[in-house]
């Protein structure tokens, strides 16, 4: 198991270098997961590529820490991992929230990020008063008490069958997260707005989105694309909020295609 204290909390991650020369894709995860939900694109990519995944403050085996967070809070977390295993000029692949993670740390430490991969996410998520409800019931019931509208929010309808083992398996991931470190990122959420900010993004970037996704719809996530210079824009058929479970093939020929864009030099 690898893990480092960053700041006030202890940070689980797996770290695998790649070939020489070849740049490193730092992964995200969304709310209420773990690093785990990679899995299937780390191991199509990790021959060409190296692979940094991690657990966010509050969730998989991470700390909590103080609570509530910031989006800064979290972006100033990935900071400090990728500067202890000297990562730099990377590929920052974040998926909802972690797309908001990947923009902040772009904004605050533009040395950490070669390129930018947003998936069903975008410059605000959301508004405030949708997420001070979802906190005020989880608060009250538990994280349980919203599984099954969440899981219609993640993936596609084709995917959320009984006899699917990994639909089962994410429902039972999303249960299981701190329910501390779940509200506090809520709260992180609701506050984050780099709307004007978006045109500011320099570096390559691509957005792509499930055109099931029920969580950030592809409509809001196509604008955010269109407002970055540059950056390329993909649907993914058939897929929900969660493509990097649901259909990992175009995610990892998502990153292929970006990696191609930008240019090589040393990164760690």
């Amino acid at each position: 198991m690898q893990s480092a204290q960053i700041g006030d909390i202890a940070i689980h991650y797996r770290y695998r270098p790649g070939p020489a020369g070849a740049p490193v894709i730092v992964f995200i995860n969304s709310l209420g997961t773990d690093f785990r939900i990679w899995d299937d694109v780390v191991a199509g990519i990790e021959s060409r590529f190296g692979t940094l995944n991690y657990d966010k403050r509050g969730h998989g085996l991470s700390g909590i820490g103080k609570t509530p967070y910031s989006i800064v809070d979290h972006a100033v977390d990935l900071a400090g991992l990728m500067d202890h295993l000297g990562v730099s000029n990377a590929i920052i692949c974040g998926l909802s929230v972690g797309g908001l993670i990947a923009q902040e740390l772009y904004f605050t430490r533009p040395d950490l990020v070669g390129g930018l991969l947003i998936s069903g996410s975008a410059a605000k998520i959301g508004e405030a008063d949708f997420w001070r409800q979802r906190i005020a019931l989880i608060a009250e019931k538990g994280l349980a008490a919203t599984t099954d509208g969440i899981m219609e929010r993640w993936f596609s309808a084709k995917f959320r069958r009984p006899d699917n083992a990994a639909y089962l398996l994410a429902r039972a991931m999303f249960e299981r997260q701190p329910v501390e470190g779940y509200l506090a990122t809520c709260e992180a959420i609701a506050a984050f707005d780099r709307r004007a900010d978006t045109e500011k993004i320099a570096v390559p970037a691509k957005v792509i989105v499930g055109s099931e996704d029920g969580a950030t719809p592809p409509d809001v996530v196509r604008s955010f694309a269109a407002a970055i210079p540059g950056a390329d824009f993909e649907l993914i058929e058939g897929a929900g909020h969660i493509p990097c479970v649901e259909a990992p093939a175009p995610v990892m020929e998502a990153i292929a295609a970006l990696a191609g864009r930008i240019p090589t030099r040393r990164i760690h």
